[in-house]
């Protein structure tokens, strides 16, 4: 496998090696999960699908282990568990299942670990020891910093000075603290604050600590991958460099940093303010998994991506035609696991140049347009196979074809790695509409049999009217949901 990754922290492209030369199929990836307080936006789920086609592609040569976080103790949690008068663990729980079930729809299959900070204080506060016990870290009225100057290379990885970011981010400047860039590792609890205990008193982590805690506890001292949205730069992974690698003595905490773009709505940021935040839920429900997902990959994954209704109708429209291909090729039945056909080596050598899928999905459409043109059977059908399997990389393609344009659509898409097809997510039109729509088209094409014009458009106009597309072919008229 030829795979190039571009890596953030030496702004370059490089050829990816794992780091474990004694198991070189052996490969880590880390990435920053939820912080579970409130339903999910669309741009939360880019980063699960990005990494998601990454993971399987990865799969395809290396024996992988995936780690995506959950973040359930956070100042924003707090809040929002006071205002709504619950504890933060029923909050938590019920924002983790709608995340949970927003990926499903989207075909996102399950990281290897999934970790909680809450689970892992034991491991946070014995790192945090390590930094106070090492010198880069100290206490300061009930809270413990890190000492960002012990950190000569603090800064590399966002590529500014540190005065610099200091001046652009949202940093605590507090008296307590010797340098306005430290950050904290721990903080101290009041009573109607959740807490734990520690050798600084009762508190809870920053939220820094908690991934370099995890991620070591699962992944050991050096990551192969380490990804997240591109927002997360700094602070967050410039300051998960700096405690891990000064906790370990100096190893390299992450070897290939992958941040992916932010999304944006119709041109502008999405805020509460302007309105325009788009919840994942919602635009599933109107649009289905493959859709929301497809659209989620039609710019590179590094670029930012701009959500129009524009670009849903075309990812649709998309879809649509690699699904027709599927259908006259006779592919049938839904895809629950990755096919035995191999990808179109194109399309597979885009992904594997810096997980390229605007191109990939160019490519896929070339063999959309060869299956369409071949005339023989075989042929067609082994052109298609190897459409599904190369939709496969990225999620999409999983359904059966013939019910994908009847509506019945199941929006969770694959089972492998232990993703399930949830039930509430399956969409179905009773069967007997189904035949009743059957009939009407057999009708028309008797109709148009007998030059009877004015009635096949008659049925035709009913049929518009109720959201089915009638698609006239050689062997008789074919049907599909417009929506």
């Amino acid at each position: 496998m030829a795979l190039f990754l571009h890596n953030t922290l030496t702004r370059a492209r490089e050829a990816f090696e794992p780091a474990n030369l004694a198991d070189p199929k052996r490969v880590t990836m880390y990435v920053c999960g939820p912080t579970v307080y409130n339903y999910a936006h669309i741009g939360n789920a880019r980063p699960p699908v990005v990494f998601d086609v990454l993971q399987r592609l990865l799969r395809r040569s290396y024996t992988l282990t995936y780690v995506r976080n959950v973040t359930d103790v956070d100042d924003k949690i707090n809040d929002a568990a006071r205002a709504e008068g619950v504890e933060i663990g029923v909050l938590t729980a019920r924002y983790l299942a709608a995340f949970h079930e927003d990926l499903r729809t989207l075909g996102v299959a399950p990281p290897d670990v999934e970790p909680r900070v809450t689970e892992h204080l034991p491991q946070i506060v014995a790192l945090i020891e390590r930094l106070v016990a090492s010198g880069h870290a100290y206490e300061a009225e009930g809270h413990v910093l890190f000492a960002v100057a012990s950190f000569p290379e603090y800064g590399r990885l966002s590529g500014r000075d540190p005065d610099d970011m200091l001046a652009g981010a949202r940093v605590e400047v507090a008296p307590y603290k010797r340098d306005a860039g430290d950050f904290v590792l721990w903080k101290p609890s009041d009573a109607a604050t959740v807490g734990w205990p520690s050798p600084w008193g009762r508190g809870r982590p920053g939220w820094h600590i908690e991934c370099s805690a995890m991620a070591e506890a699962h992944l050991g001292e050096t990551i192969d991958i380490h990804g997240g949205g591109v927002d997360l730069v700094f602070p967050h992974h410039e300051n998960e460099v700096a405690q891990s690698t000064c906790a370990h003595g100096g190893a390299r905490y992450a070897r290939y940093w992958l941040h992916n773009g932010l999304v944006q709505a119709d041109g502008e940021k999405m805020s509460k303010s302007l309105g325009n935040v788009r919840l994942v839920r919602d635009l599933l429900a109107e649009h289905g998994g493959e859709t929301v997902r497809l659209a989620l990959l039609t710019a590179h994954y590094r670029q930012p991506l701009d959500w129009t209704d524009q670009l849903v109708v075309e990812s649709r429209q998309k879809l649509d035609r690699m699904y027709g291909a599927l259908r006259d090729a006779g592919i049938s039945g839904p895809l629950t696991r990755a096919p035995a056909a191999a990808p179109p080596p194109a399309m597979l050598a885009a992904l594997e140049d810096e997980l390229n899928t605007p191109e990939a999905i160019a490519e896929l459409f070339g063999v959309v347009r060869a299956t369409n043109r071949a005339t023989d059977p075989a042929e067609k059908r082994t052109l298609a196979e190897s459409l599904r399997a190369g939709a496969w990389l990225l999620g999409i393609l999983t359904q059966d074809p013939v019910a994908w344009f009847k509506g019945v659509q199941i929006k969770a898409s694959a089972t492998q790695l232990g993703l399930q097809v949830h039930p509430a997510t399956v969409t179905s039109t009773p069967a007997s509409e189904d035949a009743e729509i059957d009939t009407l088209v057999k009708q028309r094409d008797a109709l148009r049999q007998q030059r009877n014009f004015a009635e096949a458009d008659r049925i035709r106009r009913e049929l518009t009217e109720r959201g089915i597309v009638i698609e006239d072919a050689a062997g008789g008229a074919r049907w599909r949901r417009s929506r």
